[in-house]
């Protein structure tokens, strides 16, 4: 998969994988709206936070 993404909060994590930068961006955004720590991962490693994640799209 090309992108990770990987949301926390208290003591639950939760991982997705996705090829779409466009899914994973969208599905992040939500998860980070509810008040979860939020990390996506590109296929290079490097990590975008949430204030970061328009920089993932335009990429």
């Amino acid at each position: 998969m090309a992108y990770k993404m990987i949301a926390e909060r208290d003591n639950a994590k939760y991982s997705f994988a996705r090829e779409s930068r466009l899914l994973i961006v969208a599905k992040a955004k939500v998860w980070a709206s509810e008040g979860w720590r939020v990390v996506i991962t590109d296929q290079d490693g490097k990590a975008y936070a949430p204030p970061e994640f328009d920089q993932l799209l335009a990429a």
